[in-house]
Protein backbone atom coordinates (compact mmCIF):
# COMPACT_ATOMS: atom_id res chain seq x y z
CA UNK A 1 0.00 0.00 0.00
CA UNK A 2 1.82 3.56 -0.99
CA UNK A 3 1.75 6.18 1.27
CA UNK A 4 -1.40 8.20 1.13
CA UNK A 5 -0.33 11.23 2.88
CA UNK A 6 3.11 13.75 2.89
CA UNK A 7 5.77 12.80 4.82
CA UNK A 8 8.42 15.52 3.53
CA UNK A 9 8.67 18.82 5.53
CA UNK A 10 6.72 21.95 4.11
CA UNK A 11 9.97 23.31 3.72
CA UNK A 12 11.97 21.11 2.06
CA UNK A 13 8.83 20.45 -0.23
CA UNK A 14 8.90 24.17 -1.10
CA UNK A 15 12.58 23.80 -1.93
CA UNK A 16 11.95 21.46 -4.21
CA UNK A 17 8.99 23.08 -5.54
CA UNK A 18 11.13 26.50 -6.53
CA UNK A 19 13.46 23.98 -7.94
CA UNK A 20 11.29 22.62 -10.52
CA UNK A 21 12.30 23.98 -13.95
CA UNK A 22 8.93 22.82 -16.05
CA UNK A 23 6.00 25.44 -15.48
CA UNK A 24 3.31 24.66 -13.78
CA UNK A 25 -0.29 25.47 -14.17
CA UNK A 26 -2.74 26.56 -11.01
CA UNK A 27 -6.80 24.79 -11.56
CA UNK A 28 -9.56 24.94 -9.54
CA UNK A 29 -12.49 22.90 -10.20
CA UNK A 30 -15.50 21.64 -7.78
CA UNK A 31 -18.56 19.28 -8.48
CA UNK A 32 -21.95 18.76 -5.96
CA UNK A 33 -22.47 15.12 -6.34
CA UNK A 34 -23.21 12.17 -3.97
CA UNK A 35 -19.95 9.88 -2.97
CA UNK A 36 -21.01 7.07 -1.28
CA UNK A 37 -17.31 6.38 0.14
CA UNK A 38 -15.31 9.52 0.41
CA UNK A 39 -12.82 8.06 2.67
CA UNK A 40 -11.66 5.41 -0.26
CA UNK A 41 -12.64 8.02 -3.00
CA UNK A 42 -10.13 10.32 -1.35
CA UNK A 43 -7.52 7.45 -1.61
CA UNK A 44 -8.10 6.31 -5.01
CA UNK A 45 -7.94 10.34 -5.80
CA UNK A 46 -4.59 11.02 -3.98
CA UNK A 47 -2.83 7.84 -5.67
CA UNK A 48 -3.95 9.09 -8.86
CA UNK A 49 -2.74 12.92 -7.92
CA UNK A 50 0.29 11.77 -6.94
CA UNK A 51 1.02 9.77 -10.33
CA UNK A 52 0.71 13.04 -11.94
CA UNK A 53 2.89 14.85 -9.05
CA UNK A 54 -0.08 17.42 -8.94
CA UNK A 55 0.20 20.12 -5.40
CA UNK A 56 -2.42 21.43 -3.99
CA UNK A 57 -5.62 21.58 -1.60
CA UNK A 58 -8.59 19.77 -2.40
CA UNK A 59 -11.72 18.49 0.24
CA UNK A 60 -14.43 15.78 -0.36
CA UNK A 61 -17.52 15.15 1.34
CA UNK A 62 -20.43 12.73 0.69
CA UNK A 63 -22.06 16.50 -1.48
CA UNK A 64 -18.69 16.24 -3.75
CA UNK A 65 -15.16 17.72 -4.19
CA UNK A 66 -13.91 21.03 -4.04
CA UNK A 67 -9.96 21.56 -5.33
CA UNK A 68 -7.33 24.15 -5.96
CA UNK A 69 -4.33 22.20 -7.64
CA UNK A 70 -1.29 23.09 -9.79
CA UNK A 71 -0.33 20.62 -12.25
CA UNK A 72 2.55 20.73 -14.15
CA UNK A 73 2.42 21.78 -18.08
CA UNK A 74 3.15 18.49 -19.85
CA UNK A 75 0.37 16.41 -17.57
CA UNK A 76 -2.81 18.68 -17.79
CA UNK A 77 -4.05 16.94 -20.81
CA UNK A 78 -3.65 13.62 -19.02
CA UNK A 79 -4.74 15.05 -15.97
CA UNK A 80 -7.74 16.17 -17.59
CA UNK A 81 -8.49 12.62 -19.51
CA UNK A 82 -7.76 11.30 -15.92
CA UNK A 83 -10.11 13.19 -13.73
CA UNK A 84 -13.12 13.21 -16.39
CA UNK A 85 -12.68 9.37 -16.36
CA UNK A 86 -12.70 8.96 -12.82
CA UNK A 87 -16.15 9.05 -11.89
CA UNK A 88 -19.33 9.59 -14.29
CA UNK A 89 -19.89 12.85 -12.66
CA UNK A 90 -16.58 14.32 -13.39
CA UNK A 91 -17.02 13.43 -17.01
CA UNK A 92 -16.18 17.12 -18.91
CA UNK A 93 -16.02 18.97 -15.45
CA UNK A 94 -15.42 22.46 -15.99
CA UNK A 95 -12.01 23.41 -14.79
CA UNK A 96 -11.07 26.76 -14.44
CA UNK A 97 -7.77 27.82 -15.42
CA UNK A 98 -5.61 30.78 -13.57
CA UNK A 99 -5.86 34.20 -15.11
CA UNK A 100 -1.96 34.89 -13.68
CA UNK A 101 -0.14 31.92 -13.04
CA UNK A 102 3.84 31.67 -11.66
CA UNK A 103 3.20 27.99 -11.00
CA UNK A 104 4.35 28.21 -7.97
CA UNK A 105 0.78 28.28 -6.20
CA UNK A 106 1.18 24.92 -4.31
CA UNK A 107 4.30 22.95 -3.25
CA UNK A 108 2.37 19.70 -1.11
CA UNK A 109 -0.67 17.17 -2.07
CA UNK A 110 -3.28 18.03 0.81
CA UNK A 111 -6.64 16.26 0.34
CA UNK A 112 -8.63 15.42 3.47
CA UNK A 113 -12.37 14.58 3.54
CA UNK A 114 -14.57 16.67 5.50
CA UNK A 115 -18.52 16.89 6.66
CA UNK A 116 -19.07 19.90 3.81
CA UNK A 117 -17.03 20.86 1.13
CA UNK A 118 -18.08 23.83 2.02
CA UNK A 119 -18.63 24.77 5.34
CA UNK A 120 -22.33 25.83 5.34
CA UNK A 121 -23.92 25.54 8.63
CA UNK A 122 -27.38 24.44 7.04
CA UNK A 123 -28.62 21.76 9.24
CA UNK A 124 -31.95 21.89 7.24
CA UNK A 125 -32.90 17.82 5.68
CA UNK A 126 -35.32 19.62 3.40
CA UNK A 127 -32.58 21.66 1.64
CA UNK A 128 -31.53 20.67 -1.82
CA UNK A 129 -28.23 21.68 -2.53
CA UNK A 130 -28.63 20.94 -6.66
CA UNK A 131 -32.17 23.13 -6.93
CA UNK A 132 -29.51 26.15 -8.42
CA UNK A 133 -30.24 29.32 -9.74
CA UNK A 134 -29.83 29.87 -13.54
CA UNK A 135 -26.25 29.75 -15.02
CA UNK A 136 -24.70 33.04 -16.05
CA UNK A 137 -22.24 33.07 -18.82
CA UNK A 138 -19.81 36.79 -19.42
CA UNK A 139 -22.59 37.99 -21.91
CA UNK A 140 -25.18 37.79 -19.58
CA UNK A 141 -23.01 39.08 -16.74
CA UNK A 142 -22.31 42.06 -18.56
CA UNK A 143 -25.69 42.38 -19.63
CA UNK A 144 -27.65 42.26 -15.73
CA UNK A 145 -24.77 44.83 -14.56
CA UNK A 146 -26.68 47.10 -17.03
CA UNK A 147 -29.83 46.00 -15.57
CA UNK A 148 -31.50 47.93 -13.26
CA UNK A 149 -33.59 45.37 -11.65
CA UNK A 150 -30.43 43.09 -10.51
CA UNK A 151 -28.96 43.08 -7.41
CA UNK A 152 -25.50 41.60 -7.74
CA UNK A 153 -24.59 39.79 -4.29
CA UNK A 154 -20.77 38.86 -3.44
CA UNK A 155 -20.63 35.78 -1.47
CA UNK A 156 -16.65 36.21 -0.73
CA UNK A 157 -14.98 37.44 2.52
CA UNK A 158 -14.55 40.78 3.40
CA UNK A 159 -11.20 40.71 2.95
CA UNK A 160 -11.97 39.33 -0.80
CA UNK A 161 -13.87 42.18 -2.09
CA UNK A 162 -11.93 44.73 -0.02
CA UNK A 163 -9.39 44.29 -3.06
CA UNK A 164 -11.94 43.26 -6.14
CA UNK A 165 -15.50 43.27 -6.87
CA UNK A 166 -18.08 43.46 -9.76
CA UNK A 167 -19.66 47.52 -9.85
CA UNK A 168 -21.96 48.06 -7.21
CA UNK A 169 -22.10 44.40 -5.58
CA UNK A 170 -23.50 44.41 -2.43
CA UNK A 171 -20.75 43.02 -0.33
CA UNK A 172 -22.51 40.87 2.68
CA UNK A 173 -20.92 42.19 6.49
CA UNK A 174 -20.06 38.28 7.32
CA UNK A 175 -16.50 36.92 7.96
CA UNK A 176 -17.45 33.39 7.18
CA UNK A 177 -19.89 31.42 4.15
CA UNK A 178 -21.84 30.17 7.46
CA UNK A 179 -22.84 33.83 8.09
CA UNK A 180 -23.32 34.97 5.30
CA UNK A 181 -25.90 32.93 4.37
CA UNK A 182 -28.67 33.90 6.67
CA UNK A 183 -27.95 37.40 6.32
CA UNK A 184 -28.09 37.79 2.36
CA UNK A 185 -31.73 36.38 3.16
CA UNK A 186 -32.51 38.90 5.57
CA UNK A 187 -30.92 41.83 3.64
CA UNK A 188 -32.67 40.81 0.54
CA UNK A 189 -36.51 40.03 2.30
CA UNK A 190 -37.65 43.57 0.76
CA UNK A 191 -36.31 42.78 -2.72
CA UNK A 192 -37.73 39.29 -3.73
CA UNK A 193 -39.03 40.82 -7.09
CA UNK A 194 -35.63 41.89 -8.10
CA UNK A 195 -32.90 39.22 -9.49
CA UNK A 196 -30.20 38.40 -7.69
CA UNK A 197 -27.30 37.63 -9.32
CA UNK A 198 -24.62 35.92 -6.96
CA UNK A 199 -21.36 35.32 -6.99
CA UNK A 200 -17.50 34.20 -5.47
CA UNK A 201 -14.34 33.01 -6.82
CA UNK A 202 -14.91 29.69 -8.82
CA UNK A 203 -18.84 29.35 -8.74
CA UNK A 204 -18.88 26.86 -5.34
CA UNK A 205 -19.88 29.39 -2.73
CA UNK A 206 -22.32 31.24 -5.26
CA UNK A 207 -23.85 27.90 -6.32
CA UNK A 208 -24.96 27.21 -2.92
CA UNK A 209 -25.65 30.68 -2.48
CA UNK A 210 -28.14 30.19 -5.10
CA UNK A 211 -30.00 27.35 -3.91
CA UNK A 212 -29.92 28.42 -0.54
CA UNK A 213 -31.63 31.66 -1.84
CA UNK A 214 -34.30 29.16 -3.65
CA UNK A 215 -35.27 27.14 -0.43
CA UNK A 216 -35.83 30.32 1.22
CA UNK A 217 -38.67 31.71 -1.40
CA UNK A 218 -36.63 33.56 -4.07
CA UNK A 219 -37.23 33.05 -7.34
CA UNK A 220 -35.02 35.23 -9.52
CA UNK A 221 -32.12 34.05 -8.56
CA UNK A 222 -29.00 33.20 -10.86
CA UNK A 223 -25.40 32.98 -10.28
CA UNK A 224 -21.78 33.33 -12.26
CA UNK A 225 -20.63 30.27 -14.18
CA UNK A 226 -17.65 29.34 -13.22
CA UNK A 227 -17.39 32.69 -10.77
CA UNK A 228 -14.75 35.88 -11.39
CA UNK A 229 -12.01 33.66 -12.70
CA UNK A 230 -14.45 32.15 -15.50
CA UNK A 231 -15.75 35.20 -16.30
CA UNK A 232 -13.06 37.28 -16.54
CA UNK A 233 -11.62 34.16 -18.82
CA UNK A 234 -14.45 34.48 -21.27
CA UNK A 235 -15.09 37.91 -21.22
CA UNK A 236 -11.42 38.78 -22.63
CA UNK A 237 -11.89 35.68 -25.02
CA UNK A 238 -14.90 37.30 -26.60
CA UNK A 239 -13.49 40.51 -26.13
CA UNK A 240 -16.40 42.05 -23.66
CA UNK A 241 -15.47 44.68 -21.64
CA UNK A 242 -14.29 43.24 -17.77
CA UNK A 243 -16.82 44.66 -15.70
CA UNK A 244 -15.08 43.42 -12.38
CA UNK A 245 -13.05 45.70 -10.75
CA UNK A 246 -9.37 45.64 -8.83
CA UNK A 247 -7.74 42.12 -7.76
CA UNK A 248 -9.39 38.59 -7.30
CA UNK A 249 -8.23 37.07 -4.23
CA UNK A 250 -7.36 33.65 -4.61
CA UNK A 251 -6.17 31.00 -2.16
CA UNK A 252 -3.00 29.99 -2.89
CA UNK A 253 0.56 31.27 -2.92
CA UNK A 254 -0.15 34.09 -4.93
CA UNK A 255 -2.76 35.50 -2.99
CA UNK A 256 -4.70 37.38 -6.04
CA UNK A 257 -5.20 37.73 -9.51
CA UNK A 258 -5.15 41.30 -11.48
CA UNK A 259 -8.08 41.25 -13.32
CA UNK A 260 -8.31 45.13 -13.80
CA UNK A 261 -5.91 48.20 -13.50
CA UNK A 262 -8.24 49.46 -10.51
CA UNK A 263 -6.29 49.32 -7.32
CA UNK A 264 -9.52 50.38 -5.20
CA UNK A 265 -8.28 48.93 -1.93
CA UNK A 266 -5.19 50.21 0.67
CA UNK A 267 -2.29 49.39 2.61
CA UNK A 268 -3.68 48.77 6.52
CA UNK A 269 -0.61 50.47 7.87
CA UNK A 270 -0.12 53.83 5.99
CA UNK A 271 -3.30 53.77 4.14
CA UNK A 272 -1.68 54.32 1.01
CA UNK A 273 -3.09 52.77 -2.50
CA UNK A 274 -2.69 49.15 -2.75
CA UNK A 275 -4.04 45.45 -2.90
CA UNK A 276 -1.18 43.32 -1.93
CA UNK A 277 -2.18 40.89 0.76
CA UNK A 278 0.15 39.33 2.81
CA UNK A 279 1.09 37.36 5.82
CA UNK A 280 2.78 38.59 8.87
CA UNK A 281 6.74 37.34 8.94
CA UNK A 282 6.57 36.93 12.46
CA UNK A 283 5.79 33.20 12.90
CA UNK A 284 3.82 33.83 16.49
CA UNK A 285 1.05 35.96 14.26
CA UNK A 286 1.35 35.33 10.41
CA UNK A 287 -1.79 37.94 10.14
CA UNK A 288 -3.22 38.48 6.65
CA UNK A 289 -3.32 42.10 5.91
CA UNK A 290 -2.61 44.16 3.08
CA UNK A 291 0.67 45.94 3.12
CA UNK A 292 2.54 48.29 0.62
CA UNK A 293 6.00 47.91 -0.42
CA UNK A 294 7.42 50.72 1.87
CA UNK A 295 5.55 49.57 5.16
CA UNK A 296 6.98 46.17 3.82
CA UNK A 297 11.02 47.40 4.50
CA UNK A 298 9.43 49.79 7.22
CA UNK A 299 7.99 46.86 9.69
CA UNK A 300 10.41 44.09 8.04
CA UNK A 301 7.41 42.36 6.33
CA UNK A 302 5.13 42.55 9.84
CA UNK A 303 1.50 43.63 10.79
CA UNK A 304 3.09 45.93 13.78
CA UNK A 305 5.89 47.26 15.42
CA UNK A 306 5.60 44.66 18.04
CA UNK A 307 5.88 41.65 15.62
CA UNK A 308 8.10 43.44 13.85
CA UNK A 309 10.53 43.53 17.52
CA UNK A 310 9.81 40.16 18.15
CA UNK A 311 11.08 38.99 14.90
CA UNK A 312 14.18 40.39 15.67
CA UNK A 313 14.68 38.04 18.65
CA UNK A 314 16.34 35.00 18.62
CA UNK A 315 14.45 31.76 17.73
CA UNK A 316 14.58 30.36 21.39
CA UNK A 317 12.92 34.00 22.80
CA UNK A 318 10.16 33.53 20.17
CA UNK A 319 9.50 30.59 20.86
CA UNK A 320 9.14 31.56 24.69
CA UNK A 321 6.91 34.32 23.67
CA UNK A 322 4.74 32.09 21.56
CA UNK A 323 4.33 29.94 24.37
CA UNK A 324 0.34 29.51 25.59
CA UNK A 325 0.01 32.47 23.23
CA UNK A 326 -3.70 32.18 21.82
CA UNK A 327 -3.83 32.78 18.43
CA UNK A 328 -7.84 34.06 16.82
CA UNK A 329 -9.06 34.43 13.45
CA UNK A 330 -5.91 36.43 12.18
CA UNK A 331 -7.28 38.08 9.47
CA UNK A 332 -7.54 41.95 9.55
CA UNK A 333 -11.28 43.22 9.49
CA UNK A 334 -11.62 46.64 8.97
CA UNK A 335 -15.00 46.74 9.72
CA UNK A 336 -14.40 45.79 13.14
CA UNK A 337 -11.98 48.33 13.49
CA UNK A 338 -9.56 45.71 14.29
CA UNK A 339 -7.17 43.20 13.76
CA UNK A 340 -8.47 39.45 13.73
CA UNK A 341 -6.40 36.65 13.53
CA UNK A 342 -5.80 32.60 10.85
CA UNK A 343 -2.30 31.34 10.55
CA UNK A 344 -1.03 31.75 6.98
CA UNK A 345 -3.71 31.76 3.95
CA UNK A 346 -7.70 31.84 5.18
CA UNK A 347 -9.16 28.60 4.29
CA UNK A 348 -11.66 29.21 0.68
CA UNK A 349 -14.25 26.85 2.25
CA UNK A 350 -15.05 29.25 5.14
Amino acid sequence: MPVLHNRVSNEELRERMLAETEPRTTISFYKYFTIEAPQATRDALYQLFLSLNVFGRVYLAHEGINAQISVPESRVDAFREAIYAFHPALNNLRLNIALEDDGKSFWVLRMKVRDRIVADGIDDPTFDASDVGEYLKAADVNAMLDDPSAVFIDMRNHYEYEVGHFEDAVEIPADTFREQLPKAVDMMQNDKEKKIVMYCTGGIRCEKASAWMRHNGFQNVYHIEGGIIEYARRAREQGLPVRFVGKNFVFDERMGERISDDVIAHCHQCGTPCDSHTNCKNDGCHLLFIQCPACAEKFSGCCSEICRDELALSPEEQRRRRAGRENGNKIFNKSRGMLNTTLGIPDPEK
